[in-house]
């Protein structure tokens, strides 16, 4: 049931990871550092998504990790003009709302 019970999250969260891939590919070669960051950030919201969906323990840890490497790519993505980074910036940021809503639930925020 965790999975219905955090849909929301876990579709930001999934969304997320989506354009963090495409920027990090559409990056790639001319602003590393942007796309080293759209790796990691992808890499942890899919994880997370599967993390919530299964209801685990560790999902508090796991809220608080995202929410750090979101913002983190979210700045770096917020200096670039591109269509991609601004919507990977977007996808960050609503990710970061939604993980901490579960954070507060949590008792961790």
């Amino acid at each position: 049931m965790a999975h219905q019970q955090h849909k929301t999250v876990i579709d930001a969260a999934v969304h997320c990871a989506y354009e963090c891939e495409h920027c990090e590919d559409a990056c790639l070669g001319n602003m590393p550092e942007c796309a080293r960051l759209c790796r990691d950030c992808g890499e942890i919201c899919w994880t997370s998504a599967a993390f919530i969906s299964r209801g685990s323990r560790f999902i508090p840890q796991i809220v608080q990790s995202c929410i750090a490497i979101c913002e983190a790519c979210a700045k770096e993505c917020e200096k670039h003009n591109s269509d991609h980074c601004q919507s990977c910036a977007q996808a960050c940021r609503r990710a970061i709302e939604e993980y901490r809503k579960v954070a507060s639930i949590a008792g961790v925020a």
